[in-house]
């Protein structure tokens, strides 16, 4: 029989199966690097405007006005990416999106360094903002794809750290090349990972199970074919047996195929599903966002610290915030993705509250229960990159995982509005108590709406 003679549901069980009995091997974590150097830069880029801002606001003659609105320019060009790039990577593919992410964001910067004006700048700055905000919730759907169900959580979110990673490697890079060469160097030279797109194309394979639910039967059997032999290259061992293809694992054939795209993503099941997530990425940005951009204000208005204090000690927080993602990715797969994610928030929420209640009148009794909190908010975040893929089948995945991103975003942007409205009342107990119940809504939305994926294939979990 040949492969184009193979009904859609027996090859796309079959790649799933496939895919099952494939060890982690070298090829795997080439592939992780690869996309995770596009990711990493993105996150690079995503911070470049807050050191470059300093120098604008003085050579361009900023207001406030003008300084807030291109602030959130990027961050509406990531949301808008975000909606977009789902939609289209369901369509034309998953590596061609990432590829063409990071031309995109590369072509910006080098642009942005040679921008005129405000207003070239400010609509450059859109551009590289759907490309962050595009690539992102992608690149996440792919790797969770090439990926069995055998601690699938650890290895999506070592992966994933590469995000926080960049944005710390940012700062630290932009708080040197800014005072060393001025804004419009550092972008230039965040230009030079474009060359990443060539590599992408040329390393990492399209997603068989993409190529499979598109009907390209030849070519997804084909790169399924040469993951295996790449594989028992590297392990240098046969590949185990091909496990029996569950029988619930995929919908029948073309005559009962399921909705997709939007309306997909709100009927069923899965209604539910992108009603709970999109909750968690909202509330757990809006705290994230809340706290972190608003930390050095506080600290030198609230506490009198100087600038360089301030920002020492707002580094601390988003530096243990790191600790938490690591302990998100050691734990996530023993412990679950709900338990994970409702104790997460849960934690958060209790040390917010803790904080407005008895721990604010010291900016290092803030700093010691502020990074307590990004512990547990860095840990929930980070797990939703790789619980939004695991919700939503093949067909409409990459969709679910950009409407989740663009919630993100949502967030991102909100959360700092109206903790600055509740800090302009004078109270900074007041901002943490937000925070705190904004963090407890999404803990009970996770432990009330959240189902456990630990364990389970794609095509089981999301038929």
């Amino acid at each position: 029989m040949t492969t184009e003679a193979v009904p859609d549901s027996a090859l796309r069980a079959s790649i799933a199966a496939r895919f099952e009995r494939l060890p982690l091997s070298r090829w795997h974590v080439t592939v992780r690097l690869v996309v995770g150097a596009v990711t990493f830069f993105e996150a690079f880029d995503q911070l470049l405007i807050a050191y470059a801002l300093p120098e604008l606001r003085g050579e361009w003659h900023l207001s406030t006005s003008a300084t807030t609105l291109l602030l959130t320019v990027g961050s509406v060009g990531m949301l808008v990416g975000a909606l977009l790039s789902g939609r289209i990577a369901d369509r034309i593919g998953r590596v061609r999106v990432i590829a063409l992410c990071v031309a995109v964001s590369s072509v910006a910067n080098l642009a942005l360094a040679f921008s005129p004006s405000l207003e070239v700048f400010m609509a450059l700055r859109f551009v590289q903002g759907l490309a962050i905000g595009g690539e992102v919730p992608v690149a996440a759907t792919f790797i969770a794809e090439i990926t069995r169900s055998h601690r699938r959580g650890r290895f999506v979110l070592l992966y994933e750290l590469v995000f926080p990673a960049g944005l710390t490697v940012g700062a630290l890079a932009a708080a040197w090349l800014v005072p060393l060469l001025g804004w419009r160097w550092m972008y230039g030279l965040a230009a030079l990972p474009g060359v990443l797109a060539f590599v992408v194309h040329r390393m990492v394979p399209e997603s068989p199970r993409w190529l499979a639910d598109r009907g390209r039967t030849a070519e997804a059997a084909a790169v399924m074919t040469r993951i295996e032999t790449a594989v028992e290259r590297a392990t240098r061992a046969p590949l185990p047996p091909v496990p029996s293809p569950s029988p619930t694992a995929v919908p029948g054939g073309p005559a009962d195929a399921p909705a997709s795209g939007l309306r997909g993503l709100f009927s069923g099941r899965y209604r539910r599903r992108i009603l709970v997530v999109g909750a968690l990425w909202f509330t757990g940005y809006f705290v994230n966002y809340g706290i972190t951009s608003w930390l050095p204000t506080i600290y030198q208005n609230r506490y009198d610290l100087s600038l360089s204090d301030a920002l020492l000690y707002s580094t601390v927080t988003s530096c243990a915030g790191l600790l938490g993602c690591l302990v998100a990715a050691l734990t996530v797969d023993r412990a679950g993705r709900r338990r994970v994610i409702t104790g997460c928030l849960g934690g958060s929420a209790a040390v917010l509250v803790a904080l407005a209640c008895f721990g604010a009148d010291t900016p290092l009794r803030v700093l010691a229960w502020t990074s307590l909190a990004a512990v547990f908010f860095f840990g929930s975040n980070i797990c939703l990159y790789l619980y939004t893929p695991e919700l939503f089948p093949t067909r409409m995945r990459a969709l679910g995982s950009s409407v989740g991103g663009a919630l993100n975003r949502l967030g991102v942007i909100l959360g700092p509005i109206v903790v600055g409205a509740v800090y302009a009342g004078g109270s900074i107990e007041a901002v943490f108590l937000t925070l705190g119940a904004v963090s407890l809504a999404g803990a009970v939305v996770a432990g009330v709406g959240a189902e456990e994926t630990a364990g389970r294939r794609l095509e089981e979990v999301s038929p």
